[in-house]
């Protein structure tokens, strides 16, 4: 469904992404994931049309998303890693907003906004400013919205961040669920315990190359470790954490002689 084809790009002279190819099936979860600055945000804000790549294309059902921009952003749902809502409008409102621009009808837009709000247990306040919301809350509308149209092709950005303990349950049971109506999903997040529980697949970059394109399974197998985290740790050539740790305390107890 989703191709991106060897993706090339630099800011001033520094390359970001490197050679980034991988394809996401239909009915597919596959998980992104990389450190701080590995270019996962390059390539999804190529992905989404927010960015041009310096070289590469990026295909949806083999067609390449520039020609049309338009058709492809109207089967696409995205969930960003930083909630920028409109805040003095109300979670209804900001659907309605979302719904109207995404060209969905009025009867049928406020049947969905309506029955997203209570799902995601915001029905009480669906008239209240985003304004007096909390982080988890915006975090729901944001689900919501991407959700709205029926989208082909979610992305999902740190989707977990705020989230209590039961909105977390109830989203990863949504992931399953999305994947089975033949949704093709990207996963990103820090959230490794997570990742391996639900992703189908899971592709590591790290400075702006892919490491790693495989069962979360076979990673564990195939370098001899107990799990993803460790994989994860490894291929990134990761410091030794609690050496780290150990260090920072010491520089904490330096003292003026």
């Amino acid at each position: 469904m989703l191709e991106l084809q060897h993706l090339y790009r630099s800011f001033r002279t520094i390359p970001a992404i490197q050679d980034i190819s991988f394809n996401v099936a239909p009915g597919e979860i596959v998980g992104f994931l990389g450190p701080n600055g590995a270019g996962k945000s390059t390539t999804v804000k190529i992905i989404t049309g927010m960015l041009r790549p310096d070289d590469g294309h990026v295909l949806f059902e083999g067609k390449d998303i520039r020609k049309d921009m338009v058709a492809f952003r109207s089967v696409l749902g995205y969930v960003p890693e930083e909630a920028h809502l409109y805040s003095y409008l109300s979670g209804l409102e900001y659907l309605q907003l979302v719904g109207r621009l995404r060209g969905i009808g009025e009867a049928l837009l406020e049947a969905k906004a309506t029955r997203l709000l209570k799902l995601l247990h915001l029905e009480s306040w669906q008239y209240s400013p985003i304004s007096s919301y909390s982080k988890g809350m915006r975090q729901r509308v944001l689900i919501a919205a991407a959700l709205l149209h029926d989208p082909k092709l979610l992305i999902f950005d740190e989707p977990l961040s705020g989230l209590d303990v039961v909105s977390s349950r109830l989203f990863r049971d949504l992931l399953e669920l999305l994947a089975a109506e033949g949704k093709a999903i990207i996963y990103i997040s820090h959230v490794l315990e997570v990742v391996e529980q639900i992703c189908n697949r899971v592709i590591v970059i790290a400075k702006g190359r892919i490491l790693a394109d495989a069962p979360p399974s076979d990673l564990t197998k195939l370098m001899s470790l107990p799990d993803l985290e460790s994989v994860f740790a490894q291929l990134v050539a990761q410091q030794e954490t609690r050496t780290v740790a150990q260090e920072m305390v010491e520089v904490m107890r330096l003292d003026y002689v």
